[in-house]
Parts: C-alpha cells; structure tokens; sequence
C-alpha cells in the first residue's frame, strides 16, 4: 500500500497542505505544536473515519472555519483508490470513495494504517477499554465484517442495557429480555471467535519480533481473557448456549445495575514476558519493548490478512528507542518497502543511510528540509 497524495484543508492548524510522497521513509521535522501530529491524524483519519486523538469530530476542524476537508489518493495492490471527508460543524460528515459517497462501514479495511504514538507506550498500563479499542481497530482494518459485527453488539448492547433499566423501574418483566439475551450471546461468540483468532496469530509474530528485539532473552505471549469467566471456560466460547448461560447467571446483578455485566465489551488482553504479567511486574523498558513488537507485529498481521503491508505512521517514538533499535527499525522498513510516515524533533535521530525523505513543519506549513 502506499499514498500517492494528500491534501488537507481547514484540518487543525493546516489551513491548506498538499503533499506527496517520494520515498518509503518520509519524516517531518519540527518544533511541538507546529502541526507534525496533526499530519499523521489526518492519515489516520482516512483509514478508519475518525480521530485517534479528539473525541468530537469537531475538534479537528480548524477555529473559525465551516469545514475541513481530507483528500488522500493511494495505491492498494496496484489499483490506484482516493478517500476524502468533508466535515462540517453544522452538517453530517460526508465520505467518498472514489468520489461515491459511502457509509463509515464501508470505509473501514479499504485504506490501512498502524499508528505508533506516544500514548501506546501506556497501553499495557493502561485501562482494559483502550486495548479493547486498539484490538477492535485492528482487527476491523483486516475484516470488515467483524467491525460490522461490533457495530451489531454494540446496538444489541445498548437495547437490552434500556430493557434493565426498564424491568429495574417495574416497567418490563424480567422475562423480555429472553430475545435479546439471545441475540447478545450469539453475537458475542462471533466477535470473540475472531479475536481469540487474530490474537492467536499476532501473538506469533509478536513474539518473533521481541525475540529479536530481546537478544533472544524474552518471550512475549498475548492472552485473551475473558470477564467473569472461571477458569479455563472461555474454551467453550464458541456455542451460543454458553454465553446465554452466563447472561442468565448474571440476570439479577443486571437488573440491579442496569447495565449488562458479562460479555466482550468487558473483555481484555494480558501481556506476559517469560510468564510474567509486565502490566503488573514488567519494566518500563520492557513495557516499549513490547508495543513496539506489537506494532510491527500488527504489519505482518494485516499483510498476511489482506496481501499489503499497510501505512506506517510513527508519532514522535524514535526518541524513545535506543540508537541500536531506531537503526533495526529502519532497516526492516525500507527492506520490506512499508511506506511510513514518521515525526520527529531532531534530524539526529536517523541515521544517513536511511533512506529518508526529510520535510519540516513549522506553524502549519510544510517545506522541504535542506
């Protein structure tokens, strides 16, 4: 996969950026705060319709401006695609692609990226909703089918969360919410099914890449677990029957909170090295060491799942990596031709055979580095 174009206009602190890209490696040098992060979320924005950064839509449409505009034309398995967003303050969003207006569903898994940022670097740490948000990402970019499947529980979810509240109150019985148990548990066995499926195969890559990474000194395994569930009874996840037993089981405490206790959207992942949990007992060293894995990790994954290697966007991470790290990530990069899309502070950080392609922002403008 790779950009051939972008154009963004009125998109944070870019009131007009043209840009297209020459070579595999393309980094953007700057101060913070003049709009380098800003590029690689409008990239971002493309592959999956939304910001990983700002939790309205609106607050990426620069200040004082009706709309803001991302046009980004690419190249996937040799045919040439464009995908462009007209965001309003005052309207509905307007997608295109290949200047046929589309719905957000039909958007994701056509433009994929990875997105490295700062703020991985706590996902381990971090709250159960975020990696189930990364994973869900991920796997939604591979298989269009699952984000619908995610689309449909969150619906269901909603629903039957109304009915508790409702039999909570005395206005339902307890026993309406027999067809939505119903339709919650088969549900959740799909979208469990495909997790436990993809994460079975990043685990393998993941591994692979901490190995090398580790001198071959640490082992990382990538567990799915399952809330509210004992033992080793996520096993039988694939029928039905179990998860609407669990629902059942759970009933009472449901209606007495009004919200569904049990199911995916509860779930999490766990992160061991050399069987160690590093979300409770890992070093901050190895805590990087292990997003990075997994970030490269997530390249082959939907290389293997889709055919292309998908759009590397790296937010201001070299300055976490050592010399040694920056060196090897660069090298596997323009090896493999994954076109990546990096920010940085200092020029320092890579070194002169790395193939790059330098360009400096400064307070929302883009010129070529000298």
């Amino acid at each position: 996969m790779k950009v051939n174009n972008i154009v963004i206009n009125n998109f944070r602190n870019f009131e007009y950026l043209t840009l297209e890209p020459e070579s595999v490696i393309n980094v953007f040098l700057g101060a913070n705060a003049q709009g380098k992060t800003n590029l690689l979320e409008s990239i971002h924005f493309a592959s999956l319709g939304r910001s990983h950064r700002a939790p309205k839509e609106s607050d990426v449409i620069q200040w004082n401006k009706p709309q803001a505009i991302i046009n980004l034309t690419f190249q996937k398995l040799g045919v040439e695609q464009s995908v462009a967003f007209e965001l309003s303050t005052d309207k509905p969003r307007r997608i295109l692609l290949n200047s046929q207006p589309i719905k957000i569903k039909q958007l994701v898994g056509r433009f994929n990226t990875v997105l490295f940022a700062p703020e991985d670097l706590f996902l381990i740490k971090g709250s159960p909703a975020n990696r189930r948000k990364f994973l869900d990402a991920e796997i939604s970019q591979a298989s269009p089918v699952y984000f619908a499947d995610i689309l449909t529980y969150n619906r269901i979810l909603t629903q039957r969360n109304t009915l508790l509240k409702l039999i909570k109150e005395g206005r339902e019985k307890p026993s309406s919410l027999n067809l939505w148990n119903e339709q919650l548990a088969a549900s959740a066995v799909r979208i469990i099914s495909k997790r436990l499926e993809s994460i079975q195969k990043i685990n393998l890559i993941a591994n692979s890449v901490q190995n090398k990474i580790s001198a071959q000194l640490e082992n990382l395994s990538i567990i799915y677990e399952t809330h509210g569930a004992k033992n080793n009874e996520v096993l039988n996840y694939d029928t039905d029957m179990w998860y609407y037993n669990k629902l059942i089981e759970h009933q009472d405490i449901d209606i007495a909170r009004g919200s569904s206790s049990f199911g995916p959207h509860l779930d999490d992942i766990k992160f061991l090295i050399n069987d160690y949990d590093i979300r409770s007992f890992g070093s901050q060293g190895q805590q990087r060491t292990a997003i990075l894995a997994l970030k490269l990790s997530e390249l082959e994954f939907l290389k293997v799942e889709t055919g292309d290697y998908p759009i590397l966007l790296l937010d201001d991470v070299m300055s976490e990596l050592d010399v040694d790290r920056r060196s090897r990530l660069l090298d596997f990069l323009n090896g493999q031709q994954i076109q990546t899309f990096i920010t940085a502070t200092d020029a320092a950080y890579f070194p002169k055979n790395s193939n790059a392609k330098f360009y400096i922002i400064s307070n929302g403008k883009l010129d070529n580095f000298n």
